[in-house]
């Protein structure tokens, strides 16, 4: 369907300076949020007494709050043809909700700044999303959605790696550690502020509900096996907190344990822009494969990773899995939904992949805490294989929107 090629100059050289600045709005966002993120689940543990159930359920309601939002905000964002500003609010949120972190007395506390948090990102997620699809040329979007996802990934592992210097400096000060987690949020709605500036829309574009029965029937066969699919494989990638839950039992020190998301990370912000590249021009059901795989790889290391090393390797394929597919399906959505309705299609698949989330990570913190992590990542892997299987399945359906 879609026959577009790359020019020889490069992709990367003909990106809009808008999906770059969008890149580095996420990459401060990603560095605040995962100071946070790489030490909360042993905050949680060690300092608030929570058990791997409530790790988990704080992480999938957080996560689940997320895409319930997105929803709206990317509906909203299309009836009034203005994205940019409904990020900033999302993004300020997420800038706000920070000092709660370094406040909370209890798991309860830390609940409502996780789903402040989360709601922040619901309402910046759909509309962002959408405005790299109006910024970007079609024969782009696999790349620049890559490269916006592999800057924010460097920002989800160069936290870790402040959040493990900051706890060797200050003694395993978790408050105080979360309190410098303001900062490069606060530096992330500003150069969304100041630094991005939306396409000009028709001044005589009539509103219309994206909501509507009728604008919703636009959403194409193809569109909804890409919202079923991203849907299933959500259910094999419960809360990235197991990775450290599991780090923490092969014995790594607290300091340390956040360098298990800076491995991850980096493999994923190393891979993401390459494969998005590479969706522009190959199979988008056969990479998303090729991830699958990769992830029940990962599933399997974790499962007997009793050592540091062999934790390092699965949160290494983890990553891997997150480079070939993350910046993949936004691209298939951003393929399958009508220009009018970006919004809402990134809104509608995000929250059937937030309600998965929901579900993955409560029953991996039950998994976990009445069978032990083995019985949780070979869980990850079974659903893993049962979206194989989704795929073989609807190869007919699949035509209308791979290469």
């Amino acid at each position: 369907m879609r026959t577009h090629s790359t020019p020889r100059t490069g992709a990367l050289s003909q990106i809009p300076r808008g999906i770059w600045m969008l890149g580095f709005v996420s990459l401060f966002m990603d560095i605040s949020s995962e100071i946070i993120h790489s030490l909360l689940p042993m905050f949680l543990v060690t300092s608030l007494g929570a058990s791997a159930v409530m790790v988990g359920l704080i992480e999938g309601v957080a996560e689940a709050a997320s895409p319930i939002v997105k929803i709206f905000s990317g509906a909203l964002s299309d009836y009034l043809g203005n994205r940019k500003w409904l990020a900033v609010i999302g993004y300020g949120m997420g800038a706000l909700s920070k000092p709660l972190f370094a406040l909370a007395p209890t798991a309860g506390i830390v609940l409502a700044a996780r789903v402040a948090d989360r709601i922040g990102k619901g309402v910046r997620g759909a509309p962002r999303d959408a405005l790299v699809a109006d910024i970007t040329p079609p024969h782009l979007r696999g790349a620049a959605y890559g490269l916006r996802q592999s800057l924010d990934t460097v920002g989800a592992f160069l936290g870790p790696l402040l959040a493990v210097a900051l706890m060797l400096l200050w003694a395993d000060n978790f408050r105080l550690v979360f309190w410098v987690a303001v900062i490069p949020g606060l530096i992330a709605v500003a150069l969304l502020v100041f630094g991005i500036k939306e396409p000009a829309r028709h001044a005589d574009a009539k509103r219309v509900n994206p909501l509507k029965l009728d604008n919703l029937r636009k959403l194409s066969r193809s569109y909804w096996w890409v919202v079923f699919i991203g849907a299933v494989f959500t259910l094999a990638r419960f809360s990235e907190a197991f990775l450290v839950l599991r780090a923490m039992q092969a014995g790594v020190p607290v300091a340390l344990v956040p360098l298990v998301m800076v491995a991850m990370n980096l493999v994923y912000s190393v891979s993401a822009y390459p494969f998005g590249k590479l969706a522009d021009s190959m199979s988008h059901t056969r990479l998303l494969a090729v991830g699958l795989v990769v992830l029940i790889a990962s599933d399997i290391v974790l499962a007997h990773g009793n050592y540091w090393p062999v934790v390092i390797l699965g949160v290494a394929l983890w990553g891997l899995h997150m480079g070939l597919t993350q910046g993949l399906l936004a691209t298939m959505v951003a393929h399958t939904a009508p220009p009018d309705l970006k919004g809402t299609a990134f809104g509608f698949f995000n929250l059937m992949s937030g309600l998965a989330t929901l579900v993955a990570s409560v029953v991996a913190g039950g998994l976990w805490d009445r069978f032990g992590a083995m019985a949780t990542f070979y869980a990850g892997a079974a659903f893993c294989v049962l979206t194989l299987c989704a795929l073989a399945a609807g190869a007919k359906w699949q035509r209308g929107f791979a290469r």
